[in-house]
């Protein structure tokens, strides 16, 4: 009889693990998830083309028209996860005397100065870019001005950076531009900012995406918590219809209220150009804002 020799068998190879980096060093490691690509453009704009085609059947049918951007608008990806999902919480001003703070003065008159509507001398020298004069009237539903309005703005430079830290965009920062400015209304309810035209910018939303040039306004009422917030746009941008923010306002005639319109005889010669954009806090031609009214 013939002996056939042993031979163990060889071990099967196992696969190299990919470790979450900072994992323990003993027991088994978890891999590391695989990273979701980013939707293309492509994707975005066929979203944003069915969210319009369904608004424009809601209003072909009578519905009424939404009063502020949907919270769940999917092309925007990040209004999704963190958008509110329960009521506001009522506060009782007697069981917390403190929170009558709450309804107080914003700033008094004292604290706003000249200088701070003017966004191109707040520096030592110059800065870049174009320069721009945006002025308008703030108006209640009826048409009257707001009188005293506390009016706040806040944007990217010239070459589409903020000057904040959390802003990592390799664009140049501009040490003669800060990009915030505020004013107060007045008797007629008009403010005036001069300031920079800011420039586009990419973000992360999905791949290839750019913001349009914008000028972000904030209207705090008579006290913290009557706080709006809105974005004016400048006309003719090629980004409006790549832009899942400006589409969230699905109705036309809403959007086209967010976009300024170039007024030559506001223009300042040789420093300015002029931009009119007048604000309605409320009503039925109200200017959209990024808060429920």
């Amino acid at each position: 009889m013939t002996l056939t020799p042993f031979t163990p068998a060889t071990p099967a190879t196992p696969a190299t693990p990919t470790f979450l980096p900072g994992a323990p060093l003993r027991g088994p490691r978890p891999l590391v998830a695989p990273v979701p690509p980013l939707p293309t453009q492509a994707d975005i704009s066929r979203e944003i083309a069915a969210r319009s085609a369904a608004a424009e059947r809601d209003r072909a049918d009578g519905s009424p028209a939404p009063a502020h951007p949907a919270r769940d608008y999917t092309p925007y990806r990040s209004s999704t996860p963190r958008h509110p999902r329960r009521p506001p919480v009522e506060i009782d001003h007697l069981a917390d005397p403190e929170a009558v703070e709450l309804t107080g003065p914003a700033f008094g008159v004292t604290d706003v100065t000249d200088l701070d509507a003017d966004l191109t001398r707040q520096h030592p020298g110059e800065p870049l870019g174009e320069r721009i004069t945006v002025t308008g009237r703030i108006l209640d539903r009826t048409g009257r001005p707001v009188r005293g309005q506390l009016v706040e703005i806040w944007q990217a430079n010239a070459s589409g950076r903020y000057a904040h830290q959390r802003d990592q965009h390799p664009a140049p920062l501009d040490p003669n531009f800060t990009g915030a400015g505020r004013c107060l209304t007045d008797d007629q309810g008009r403010y005036t900012f001069t300031t920079i035209r800011p420039g586009a910018y990419p973000w992360r939303n999905h791949d290839n995406a750019w913001r349009p040039a914008h000028i972000h306004f904030s209207f705090f009422g008579t006290a913290f918590t009557q706080r709006l917030i809105t974005q004016m746009y400048f006309p003719g941008d090629p980004l409006f219809p790549y832009d899942p923010i400006l589409q969230s306002v699905t109705d036309p005639a809403a959007r086209a209220r967010l976009v300024a319109a170039y007024d030559h005889e506001l223009s300042c010669p040789g420093r300015t150009l002029g931009y009119r954009w007048d604000i309605v806090l409320d009503g039925p031609s109200a200017t959209w804002t990024e808060e429920g009214r």
